[in-house]
């Protein structure tokens, strides 16, 4: 048997260290011999949670079958993984101090008789792997990330465009995420509504964050989907602080009524996730009488956010992020399109224009509710594989198929928008894979300041009457 013991300190809590690592699922953000972490069971972290680490071996990669073996909270992880190569007992022992945690960190090794003779005779390359590997754990838990910028060869490829553009791709995905540095930001309780919840993005970054503890609000239209994906995170998570609210957001007065009924509960929003969304291939209009994609993907979120906005001063620190398209790199700003006022309608320009409009918002917001603390960014998901998409693009769907990223990728940035510390320190800003991207890829595209003012005074007309 080979022992491994390293030590570090950090300005958390030992709760924060205790929830964060015994989601062992965490380990790919700041062990650096682990390619990649899942859990392999449902429900409440708890004793007998399971799940699989991919390692690098001096030679390839090896998988790793790890259980939680014993979990008390503040105090004590300890877990034990088994691969072809070796069995590994870990024992993580936290310890509370004046400023954060001591964590105390033991490895027992058990290998086959020939591989142990082999690391005998170099124990150095083992105990240099311990050594980084509590360091990166370390910083990974200083949480003290930098403001989130683009690098230069994502500023070549946006200026490139077609580069750029396959960023959008799950190539681009991936490429971002080799360079992430780990997100451990708690945000357990931290209350968060989102819409368009049920399905694709929604339900994706509904799962994450309901696994990181946040309180979720989801918004959904249909009650038996909304109430049948309540129970489905519950019952994954373990996270029982989720409830529903039905609205059609389609409807201004549904989306009115939904803001004063989170207004009269009083809880205040850190965070809202406007999400929900639809690409009409057919012209068409709400009950109250305004064409469906200006309605749904644009007045609704306006309105929503000014609805919300005294809950979101209550956080001192509230985050609004508001889901766009790549899509509307395509268009400029025209409000005749935008309001449905053509004869020709195209259900993908409609779409994109009113993507366009709500990035205007965005930043509008950004800087009219700086002094309030509250941020407000927007993120577009590349292009991924959600039921959306494959109903209402099905030609798009069909030839960028292999090509599209899973719906938990394109909700990543979301999540981390929602979650990074780091994400709260810019605001007016277009994400995509946690970077800053250009609003506009084309010139053309680039609408005046008199248009933005003539979208605003447009927007101004449907200002909700009651501000709570």
């Amino acid at each position: 048997m080979l022992e491994l013991r390293e030590s570090c300190h950090v300005p958390r809590s030992t709760a924060e260290v205790s929830r964060y690592l015994a989601d062992f699922s965490t380990a790919a953000e700041w062990d650096p011999t682990t390619v990649s972490a899942k859990r392999l069971d449902s429900g409440p972290i708890a004793e007998g949670a399971r799940f699989e680490l991919v390692c690098k071996l001096p030679l390839g990669t090896t998988r790793v079958r790890y259980t939680l073996t014993g979990l008390k909270h503040g105090e004590q992880l300890t877990l034990s993984g088994e691969s072809a190569f070796f069995t590994v007992d870990d024992d993580i022992q936290l310890t509370a101090t004046d400023g954060g945690c001591r964590i105390d960190y033991r490895a027992s090794f058990q290998f086959p008789a020939f591989i142990e003779r082999l690391v005998q005779k170099d124990p150095a390359g083992l105990e240099a792997m311990g050594r980084r590997t509590i360091e990166s754990l370390a910083t990974a838990l200083r949480d003290d990330n930098p403001s989130p910028e683009a690098q230069e060869d994502t500023r070549r490829a946006d200026r490139w465009l077609l580069p750029g553009v396959a960023h959008f791709t799950r190539a681009g995905y991936r490429r971002g995420r080799r360079r992430w540095p780990a997100s451990t930001t708690d945000i357990s309780g931290r209350h968060i509504v989102l819409t368009g919840a049920t399905s694709g993005l929604g339900m994706a970054a509904a799962s994450t964050l309901a696994d990181a503890g946040a309180h979720l609000t989801l918004v959904a239209r249909n009650r038996d989907r909304g109430e049948s994906t309540v129970a489905e995170l519950q019952s994954r998570s373990g996270n029982r602080d989720i409830v529903l609210e039905c609205a059609d957001l389609g409807l201004l007065q549904d989306t009115d009524d939904l803001a004063a009924r989170l207004r009269e509960q009083g809880r205040p929003v850190d965070v809202l996730i406007n999400n929900a969304g639809a690409l009409f291939n057919q012209r068409g209009e709400t009950a109250e009488g305004l064409e469906q994609s200006f309605a749904l993907l644009l007045l609704s979120p306006w309105r929503l956010g000014l609805g919300l906005l005294p809950l979101l001063r209550q956080s001192h620190g509230g985050r609004v992020i508001n889901v766009v398209s790549g899509g509307m790199y395509t268009q400029k700003l025209d409000l005749d399109i935008l309001a449905g006022q053509t004869d020709d309608y195209n259900g993908s320009v409609a779409y994109a224009q009113a993507k366009r409009a709500l990035m205007i918002v965005t930043e509008h917001w950004a800087e009219a509710w700086s002094d309030d603390g509250i941020s407000v960014n927007a993120m577009h998901p590349g292009w991924a594989d959600t039921p959306g998409v494959e109903s209402a693009l099905p030609l798009f769907h069909k030839l960028v198929g292999p090509f599209l990223r899973s719906p938990e990728e394109g909700a990543d940035t979301i999540v981390w928008l929602s979650r990074a510390r780091e994400a709260g320190l810019v605001s007016g800003q277009l994400f995509l894979d946690r970077e800053p991207r250009p609003t506009h890829l084309l010139h053309r595209t680039r609408e005046s300041a008199a248009d933005r003012e003539a979208l605003l005074a447009l927007l101004e007309q449907y200002r909700p009457d009651s501000k709570g």
